[in-house]
């Protein structure tokens, strides 16, 4: 009896021995040992905005987990979160354009985002229709104009640009721009691929120089009257007005922004989003982190940093937006601007859009 019990404590002290040797922790069910989550979001993204940054900042100060920013191209981003696999230290994967968000999802590297209070912030049109991902900001590309020759009322829809009156006056970008890319996609998606092609040789036909530079330098082009109207983002006009610069300054004072086809399918818009890295390491700081951008109050912060349109509707517009007036936009999946993405660089091809 007496040596049963000399056993049994030895057994006992043993037990001890191990349970501080692993710090006190129990088992959390599947053989390995349960610990909280660290307090940190890893997020990999192919937006480059100061405005970001701020806001990642003021989510660590407000909770205490720390954002770490891994950024690079979108199909950079996409490849390596598919080669690492489980391995993959993103919880997060953040880009611009509807297309790309849906590549994301169709190469399996994102999770459905099941979070009420995630889906209560942002509007079926904005998200993924499986919630693979959710909106974050949308742009606008509009017609820009110079306000000292042309009047709103000469500007009406996307396809009036082809009309021979706008020969030598319309300024854009390269084919090469995904936003081009998109635009064309979707007049793809809403009116077929001869449609699309028709208006693309029209603008064309319609250039003020051939393609170069940026959506500011086609308003910069504007105003040195290379042009007289171009097709930009809408947040390019607010970073203009805002610039350090005085020139540029005066370049975005010179502009009008004008929506088109108002009476039609409205004005073509882009997002940026969101999405839940399948197999992320911290997903309940990920969805936190999600929850938090989209939130009226930031989505706010985000609008008037980077004169993007919140995608939380009750979040107020940043005044400039405002000023430049509510518009009807476009209503189409956006994932068919990554079905017909290479269409339309076809098209490009075919009607010479350098």
């Amino acid at each position: 009896m007496f040596r049963r019990l000399r056993s049994v404590a030895g057994l006992l002290v043993l037990a001890l021995i191990v349970l501080s040797a692993c710090g006190g922790q129990t088992t959390n069910g599947t053989g390995g040992a349960a610990s909280e989550e660290p307090p940190v979001v890893n997020v990999y993204t192919a937006r480059h905005y100061d405005a970001d940054d701020a806001l990642f900042a003021d989510f660590t100060k407000e909770t205490g987990i720390e954002v770490k920013v891994l950024k690079g191209k979108a199909e950079e981003l996409i490849e390596r979160i598919a080669r690492e696999g489980q391995a993959t230290e993103a919880d997060l994967f953040i880009t611009v354009d509807g297309g790309v968000l849906n590549q994301a999802k169709e190469r399996g590297i994102l999770q459905p985002i099941t979070d009420e209070a995630i889906l209560q912030n942002v509007p079926e049109a904005l998200r993924d229709r499986e919630n693979a991902w959710v909106g974050l900001a949308t742009r606008a590309r509009v017609i820009v104009y110079a306000k000292d020759r042309i009047k709103p009322e000469d500007l009406s829809t996307y396809e009036a640009l082809t009309d021979p009156k706008w020969r030598g006056k319309v300024l854009v970008r390269s084919s090469t721009s995904l936003y081009n890319q998109s635009l064309l996609a979707s007049f793809i998606a809403l009116h077929g691929r001869e449609w699309a092609k028709s208006w693309a040789q029209g603008i064309v036909n319609n250039f003020a120089r051939p393609p170069e530079g940026s959506d500011r330098d086609q308003m910069k082009a504007i105003a040195a009257g290379v042009g007289d109207v171009a097709l930009v983002n809408t947040y390019y006009v607010g970073l203009l007005l805002t610039s350090e610069d005085p020139k540029e300054r005066e370049v975005g004072e010179k502009m009008g922004v004008f929506f088109p086809d108002q009476d039609g399918d409205g004005t073509h818009i882009n997002v940026s989003g969101v999405g839940l890295v399948k197999g992320a390491k911290h997903p309940e700081n990920a969805k936190k982190l999600i929850a938090y951008l989209t939130s009226a109050a930031v989505q706010e912060k985000l609008s008037k940093a980077n004169f993007e349109y919140p995608v939380n509707p009750d979040a107020r517009w940043a005044e400039d937006l405002e000023a430049w007036g509510r518009f009807k936009a476009q209503s189409l999946d956006f994932a068919d601007l990554g079905r017909y993405n290479q269409e339309a660089v076809k098209i490009f091809t075919e009607v010479g859009w350098k």
